[in-house]
């Protein structure tokens, strides 16, 4: 619910015996409980977002971990100008990549499809934002089932954003476990190797038909595709 609700040491202790890492911190609870985005017309609800983002960003460093801002980006429009949302969230990405910085880790943007933002919906569209920020420290978390409704070719796509690639959330075309939809894994496959990508894959899927089959579901399909990942 908040960055006060992880329990730091409890979280260590479990990581510790189970030989675990956290891959990521997400902070969509932001939106969906306390209704703060980066490009809200209010300024002290952009400034509550920034302040969220950063004390996640402080307890995720504590586990060497990035923090994915992507529902807390918002939208333009409502009498938000397109131009002053792009202002609004540049300036938060500027300060809270830096942030992430001191922790060294990087800022996860997770570039969303055209029903849940209207900011940036492509990998293209995303890095011509990001490379106009005075921040170099934040990177793409690519999403396979936004990147299915707004990509002509998911590989291509990510190989144009090659190193800036953060995070993968491995999902099939209805937002199931990898095998459920109709998504070409071999061919992003291939394009993750040709960019050498080795970050996460994690699945982000609706639990059906419960989570343990989507569970088993998601390793099988890593261990097909990604022979050589510690699945």
């Amino acid at each position: 619910p908040d960055p006060a609700a992880v329990n730091c040491d409890e979280l260590k202790s479990l990581l510790a015996k189970h030989q675990l890492s956290v891959s990521a911190f997400g902070s969509g609870a932001g939106w969906i409980r306390h209704k703060l985005r980066l490009t809200d017309p209010d300024a002290s609800v952009r400034r509550r977002a920034i302040d969220y983002v950063a004390q996640l960003i402080a307890v995720a460093g504590q586990f060497h971990a990035p923090v994915i801002l992507g529902s807390m980006q918002g939208r333009w429009g409502d009498g938000v100008a397109r131009e002053q949302a792009y202002q609004w969230l540049g300036d938060a990405l500027n300060e809270l990549g830096e942030g992430a910085a001191h922790h060294n880790a990087p800022l996860l943007y997770e570039f969303l499809n055209r029903y849940e933002t209207n900011l940036f919906n492509t990998v293209e569209a995303t890095l011509a934002f990001l490379n106009s920020l005075r921040t170099r420290n934040v990177k793409l978390l690519c999403d396979l089932f936004h990147m299915n409704i707004e990509e002509r070719d998911i590989a291509a796509a990510l190989r144009l954003a090659g190193n800036k690639v953060g995070h993968i959330h491995y999902a099939d075309t209805n937002r199931q476990a990898m095998g459920f939809g109709h998504l070409d894994v071999k061919l992003i496959a291939e394009a993750l190797r040709d960019i050498n990508y080795a970050g996460f894959i994690s699945a982000e899927v609706l639990p059906l038909p419960d989570g343990e089959t989507a569970a088993r579901k998601t390793i099988e399909s890593i261990r097909m595709f990604f022979p050589i990942a510690n699945a």
